[in-house]
């Protein structure tokens, strides 16, 4: 029957009635997939096309995987990403496919090739890759690819791009430069400096009101009950799961300690760091003057002086490593100086510098055997957190079962707790409640445990904002004591503290308003403030306030016109102040720090005009994405 069939199919009749039915299904409109089916050209599994070249599956496959292993770490490693969240790693993956594949093209186009021996100077160079003698070591690469996933060939590969890609968007914002109204504006608003006159009310300075009346304490519980009633107290029955509880039950290999090693391996290699006193000045006499004055025993302040009437910026370099100042031969001459030595003046495009090194901090080197109890306990917290996921999806699935938590096996590295506490953590005697873990641990545990109703299910959640590295814990509330006042004569003498302190902040607060009022009424400050000491405040910076100036006259501060006055309420009392006057900063004056504005201002276009760049060649690349291949790969992921 079958071998008739067959032959029947290969007869020139069957052959004209179906495509008789394909130019009936074509006809009706039937979609285009459907012919291909039929015509088996369905074997497309190309995922995009870009400027003509193709994007296939498996490329997209390994970039998918990758990025979502490492949402999947941001969960905590025990949440699956929703389908959405699959679709929406599947869609960044594949338009940083696309935009990677268009400056490909853009590099050929202009000419630009990565040779093989930039390849492999690029590699040598990568400090993960380095041994212990800061060389690079063929043993550590291999073990570096393999801890990422890598095959040798596909790192070249991605380094090559990587290069190349780099190479194109160099040429776009090498001529990024951002224009001098611009970082004018930026190093003024920055810089700007004001002072102030300003009178301090002190709580602390204010004469004693009169002794309340039983009438007005009275009064004064009945509008702040709130303030004299026991806390609702609940009773709770939890179980926390931490990585601490789980250490004992890790194992720890020589492979794991040289892995997290390599890892690590950028804090324990640190890089000499200096500080200096240095002071940059417009020709070599005032230099070699100014540094005789220091030699001669002057202190910095002295310097300071000194350099302020000599046209000099003096400025305090702190820890810095050599590629933190921002001249090269400067930098050169202060690494070459040792430790409290005034240096011979340095020439510099920006002028003659004048320094004094401060400090010294070595260079550290630390070995894997150096660092081998550190990268124990370093190991040992990482696998422990590995077995607490495994351990916390066992215990879900057993909660979820209705399986109560004094019921819960005894091997689970579980520590329970029951008790009656208020929302602060203490017990009714007011001492902090016994609860296991460390604070983030307690403090999710008793914000949770605040939150539920009596009697409802305990669910296995992960403490801390940032994911379950903390631990995990359950609770179900057994029982609430709402709160109660307690009778005013008991807490009387609180009552009369609450009611003198309010009383006190008023009579400043009354104060300030008037001294406020009359300087806008035309007088001085100090004729408002009727013979109370009016201080003469430091100038002070938007970002960077000083000592003897509140924060909450910062804002407030930079608000007024010269003249103009306000008044704030301080942590301590009232402040009364007027703008004496307003420093406007003079770059050259400070070199140093206006060159530091134009660079982050420069690097802050560079990198707009990249992204605008990388947007433009993809968009002229004409990208085409088969919609059905990406779907399909994350249905059947």
């Amino acid at each position: 029957m079958l071998g008739m069939l067959r032959n029947g199919l290969n007869s020139w009749l069957a052959r004209l009635f179906f495509a008789f039915l394909i130019a009936l299904f074509v006809a009706w409109g039937v979609g285009s997939d459907l012919l291909q089916l039929i015509s088996g050209r369905m074997s497309d599994t190309s995922v995009a096309t870009v400027g003509g070249q193709r994007i296939e599956l498996p490329e997209l496959q390994d970039a998918y995987h990758r990025q979502l292993a490492q949402v999947t770490r941001m969960l905590g490693g025990r949440t699956d990403p929703t389908p959405e969240i699959k679709r929406g790693i599947a869609q960044q993956s594949l338009d940083r496919l696309i935009t990677q594949t268009a400056l490909s093209q853009a590099a050929v186009a202009m000419g630009i090739v990565v040779p093989d021996e930039a390849i492999r100077q690029a590699t040598l160079q990568i400090p993960a890759f380095r041994g212990p003698d800061g060389k690079f070591d063929r043993r550590v690469f291999e073990q570096a690819l393999t801890t990422n996933n890598l095959t040798e060939s596909r790192f070249l590969t991605l380094l090559r791009l990587d290069i190349l890609h780099r190479q194109v968007l160099e040429t776009v914002h090498s001529g990024a430069v951002a224009p001098d109204v611009m970082v004018k504006a930026v190093y003024a608003f920055q810089q700007e400096k004001r002072t102030a006159d300003a009178v301090d009310l002190p709580f602390a300075a204010a004469p004693a009101p009169p002794a309340p009346s039983a009438a007005q304490l009275d009064r004064w519980y009945e509008n702040h009950k709130d303030l004299y009633s026991t806390p609702e107290m609940r009773r709770i029955k939890a179980v926390i799961l931490s990585p601490d509880a789980l250490a004992g039950d890790v194992q720890v290999t020589d492979d794991d300690l040289r892995g997290a090693y390599e890892q690590a391996k950028a804090g324990y290699n640190l890089p000499e760091k200096r500080s200096a006193e240095v002071v940059l000045l417009p020709d070599e006499a005032k230099a070699k003057a100014l540094a005789a004055q220091w030699l001669a025993g002057a202190d910095w302040p002295a310097i300071q002086a000194a350099a302020g009437k000599e046209g000099g910026t003096p400025v305090d370099l702190s820890d810095s490593t050599r590629e933190q100042i921002p001249s090269p031969e400067l930098a050169a001459a202060v690494f070459d100086a040792p430790a409290d030595a005034v240096g011979p003046p340095v020439q510099t495009a920006l002028g003659w510098y004048a320094f004094r090194v401060t400090k010294v901090t070595d260079g550290t080197v630390k070995t894997l055997d150096q660092a081998r109890d550190e990268l124990r306990r370093r190991v040992i917290a990482d696998k422990a957190s590995d077995l607490m996921y495994d351990r916390a999806n066992k215990i879900e699935d057993l909660l979820s079962g209705g399986v109560p938590l004094d019921n819960l096996p005894g091997d689970m590295g579980l520590a329970a707790v029951t008790g009656t506490l208020d929302a602060q953590g203490n017990t009714p005697t007011g001492e902090p409640a016994p609860i296991p873990g460390n604070e983030e641990v307690r403090n999710a545990l008793i914000q949770a445990a605040f939150q539920m109703k009596k009697g409802d299910l305990p669910k296995l959640v992960p403490a801390g904002a940032e994911g379950a590295g903390a631990g995990y814990f359950a609770v179900t509330v057994e029982d609430i004591d709402p709160p109660t006042p307690r009778p005013i004569a008991k807490v009387i003498d609180a009552v009369r503290s609450d009611w003198t302190r309010d009383a006190i902040r008023h009579t400043q607060e009354a104060t300030a308003a008037n001294i406020l009022a009359a300087v806008k009424g035309g007088q001085s400050l100090e004729t408002a403030a009727a013979g109370l000491p009016v201080l003469h405040l430091p100038p002070t910076g938007r970002a960077t306030p000083v000592q003897g100036v509140p924060a909450q006259l910062i804002n407030p501060l930079f608000s007024l016109k010269p003249g103009e006055p306000t008044m704030v309420e301080t942590a301590d009392g009232f402040m009364v102040a007027v703008l004496r006057d307003i420093e406007n900063p003079d770059p050259a004056n400070d070199p140093i720090g206006y060159g530091q504005v134009r660079e982050a201002l420069n690097q802050a276009i560079a990198s707009d005009m990249e992204g605008v760049y990388a947007t433009a060649v993809r968009e002229r690349a004409k990208p085409q994405v088969n919609r059905t291949v990406l779907d399909s790969m994350t249905r059947t992921d």
